[in-house]
């Protein structure tokens, strides 16, 4: 192994949760303002998922007062605190970049009961 991949393995967070697209999360991420630090939380679908090792991302969308948001999280960084799994949904495709031009019902997706 060399040296990169060692520090990479080194980087990499054990404790995060299976993670998949259509699934509805939690991300709750350290903000920092001036001198005090804070948790915000941000809930939405994932709508697409990129691997590799500790360079590894989801990208969050959520609906804010009619607005269409995403984010994209690291899931290896330290601004990440944690992730929740909120529920799964049954979806079809890799990524679910289709639901940006959803508004309203046609824009939700299926619950899987688990």
């Amino acid at each position: 192994m060399n040296i990169v991949e060692n520090f990479e393995k080194a980087q990499m967070k054990s404790d995060l949760p299976e993670i998949r697209i259509g699934d509805k999360v939690k991300v709750s991420t350290r903000i920092v303002e001036g001198t005090r630090e804070r948790i915000q939380i941000f809930e939405g679908v994932v709508i697409a998922r990129h691997r590799g090792n500790n360079r590894e991302s989801v990208t969050v969308r959520k609906q804010s007062y009619a607005v269409g948001v995403e984010r994209v999280f690291p899931l290896h960084s330290p601004v990440v605190e944690k992730i929740e799994v909120v529920s799964h949904s049954k979806i079809r495709r890799a990524k679910l970049y289709y639901l940006r031009a959803k508004k309203g019902k046609a824009a939700r997706l299926k619950e899987v009961r688990s």
